[in-house]
This record gives C-alpha cells, structure tokens and sequence, in this order.
C-alpha cells in the first residue's frame, strides 16, 4: 500500500510541473534580436501600453538569447537600459525562478521565467518583472518605467 501512495505522488508531481501547452501569451518568433548600445544594454524603442507586459507571468519579457550557458547577460542587458518613472536610477535583485513551459529551445524541452524586483529611491513598494530568457518577442519599456538617460 506505501509504495502504492509514494507512486501516485510521484506520478501527480511529474505530471503537474509543466503543462504541453504554453500559458505565454506574447511570444512573436518574427521579433527582431535586440540590438546593443554603446554601454551594453539594449536598444529599446518602444513603451508597452498592455499593463500586464512583464508584470504577469502570462506576458513575459521575451528576451530570447541563442545559448543557453550565460543565462543572466540578457537580462541585465535589458533591466540595465531602464529607469525609474521619473528616470531615477533602478537597482535590481532576481528573485526566483518560477512558472515552468514547454519550449524547443531548452535541451530539457521546458523553461522557466525570471523573476526580478526593482527598486529605486522614492518608491512606495518594489517592482516585480517576469522575464523568459527562452522565447523572442519585441523588447518594450514596460509600463510605469523609463529609459535609462546615456
């Protein structure tokens, strides 16, 4: 009976981990690479007007990067090139790592997202920003954030 309850845990915990179905509802393969300035950030032109772009797991910031052994210059390429609302110079810690999907381009076949928090002086409460190193998708300033002032 106990290796009988010990197999239907493990067959409920291997089998809820990832869904064969992505939840991610703005991966776009035809987004160009992100270019980089000068100072080795990325180049980004545009400001998000969907208030959930990186602040909901299901929108992630797709900061895809070709291999998979330098997971964290990506995101520092892009949190670097932000600011504060009002241009204030930002902080940022990675949190965690969370929310697990299918993907091709990890040899596991799943990814998971990044979780960052963003601090800068003046601010009431800390940011939270979801970012997915795996997928493309066109690198935005998410909204209530700025650009960086060279």
């Amino acid at each position: 009976m106990k290796k009988i309850v010990i197999y239907a845990v493990l067959l409920i915990f291997s089998t809820s981990c990832i869904s064969t179905k992505s939840t991610l509802k703005n991966v776009n393969d035809n987004a160009p690479i992100p270019t980089l300035a000068n100072n080795n950030t990325f180049v980004i032109t545009e400001y998000s007007k969907d208030k959930k772009y990186g602040y909901d797991p299901d929108y992630p910031i797709n900061i895809f990067y070709v291999d998979t052994r330098n997971e964290t210059i990506n995101p520092e390429r892009f949190l670097n090139a932000l600011a504060g609302p009002k241009g204030e110079k930002i902080t940022y810690t990675k949190l965690e790592s969370c929310c697990p999907f299918p993907t091709k381009r990890s040899e596991m076949g799943a990814g998971l997202l990044d979780v960052y928090e963003l601090r800068w002086e003046g601010q009431k409460n800390p940011v939270t920003l979801y970012l997915n190193i795996y997928e493309k998708g066109v690198l935005m300033v998410p909204v209530g954030l700025t650009l960086k002032k060279n």
